[in-house]
């Protein structure tokens, strides 16, 4: 027999946010880590092609303490989705004007999705032009993005300061379930799943 030690199980609904896709970038090289905008991302299933984090496989890294660094394991990272609000408040917990969406690598930048930093795995998000990913999880601050952001703004403080500040709220990553091309101005669809807490 087993006993439930966790209690009621809150189950909460599904439901559908509006959004605003405000900013495209990608790599310049796969050996770069700022991204820098483009005129659109053609995602295809692997991400977009010749990005850093294009590709099905990656290595398993300081993310992934169950497996040995450098262990193959799938990408569930293809895409870096930031939001402008996420990302102001950041700033100015840092005590700066902004945390730059190119600085910390970021391919997608969305506006008006509260929180987005928090949508959980599973939710999708549809894009104009019929493109869909599917979010992973959440991206941890890391200290490349912290060093990014101390070189751009001169606050040799902002290293450190970036992981500590910007934890939950540092955006999503993503992987593609539906290729095709976005561009910026257009619409978000934000489908949030059914969401329980076992």
């Amino acid at each position: 027999m087993t006993t439930d030690l966790f209690g009621e199980i809150a189950i909460h609904p599904g439901r559908r946010i509006a959004g605003r896709l405000v900013d495209v970038l990608a790599t310049p090289s796969p050996d770069t880590f700022e991204t820098a905008p483009v005129a659109r991302l053609a995602l295809g299933f692997e991400g977009v092609p010749g990005d850093r984090h294009a590709g099905f496989i990656r290595p398993a890294g300081g993310r992934e303490p169950w497996y040995a660094r450098g262990t193959e394991i799938r990408s569930g990272r293809q895409l870096s989705i930031v939001s402008v609000e996420d990302l102001a408040e950041v700033a100015a917990a840092m005590g700066l004007t902004e945390v730059a969406p190119a600085w910390i690598g970021a391919n997608i930048v969305i506006r008006d999705v509260p929180r987005l930093s928090f949508l959980p795995a599973g939710t999708r998000l549809f894009f104009d032009g019929g493109a869909v990913v599917v979010v992973e999880g959440q991206n941890a601050p890391c200290r490349f993005a912290g060093a990014a952001i101390a070189r751009r703004t001169g606050a040799a403080s902002a290293e450190l300061g970036f992981r500590a500040v910007a934890r939950r709220l540092r955006g999503v990553v993503a992987s593609v379930e539906r290729p095709g091309a976005i561009e910026a101005g257009g619409a978000v669809a934000v489908k949030i799943p059914e969401q329980w807490i076992y």
